[in-house]
């Protein structure tokens, strides 16, 4: 079914670690779950080292996020496959949008990308496809959803019949129910993930 959580209005929830606290978007289990949140860090955060078995998908939203393999300044986009490990930190603060083990169990691509300006495709494979979605002011935007959308609203605004989006708001869309959308008078950038349901969406 859909669903719609505006982030942007959550309060911050505290995580086991201190200096690091959690907007939960989408959650199944416990600690160890199949998540989408938002993550902030706190400047001079960190996690120790762990395998993410699942695999992990982030985007940096605000600061510098950091691990062994290197620092990821806002607009960075990185996918960590099953098996991957990292111990991530941010010595000055971040906040990121991250999905944990939600991967289909054959992806083992990493990949580093920075967003660019207007429409980017980000990954795809045979199970999913991921890019950023640019929208002129008031310009329309319908995708069919054969296999179940999932987005993130970056900037601007985007309303459909029922529902208005603002920067933060996360939406998932069921197989089969098309997003019918319209930017508002600023524009709108989204995050945007087609994928099937055995990938959580």
């Amino acid at each position: 079914m859909r669903a719609i959580v505006h982030a942007a209005a959550l309060p911050w929830i505290a995580s086991p670690l201190a200096g690091v606290d959690r907007r939960p978007l989408y959650r199944v289990g416990g600690e160890q779950a199949r998540a989408t949140s938002l993550v902030r860090y706190a400047p001079g955060s960190h996690f120790s080292a762990h395998t993410h078995s699942g695999g992990e998908e982030f985007l940096v939203l605000e600061g510098t996020f950091e691990d062994e393999n290197g620092r990821y300044p806002p607009g960075t986009y990185v996918r960590n496959p099953p098996g991957s490990r990292h111990a991530p930190g941010a010595s000055k603060g971040c906040m990121i949008f991250v999905r944990l083990r939600q991967f289909h169990p054959a992806d083992d691509r990493q990949v580093v990308a920075q967003l660019a300006m207007g429409r980017q495709q980000l990954f795809e494979n045979d199970h999913e496809r991921v890019w950023v979605e640019a929208l002129e002011p008031n310009a329309g935007l319908r995708l069919d959803n054969p296999r179940g959308l999932e987005l993130l609203l970056l900037e601007g605004n985007i309303a459909g019949e029922d529902f208005d989006l603002q920067p933060l708001s996360w939406m998932r869309l069921p197989a089969g129910e098309p997003l019918n959308a319209v930017a508002g008078k600023g524009g709108a950038r989204l995050w945007i993930k087609d994928a099937s349901p055995a990938l959580g969406v």
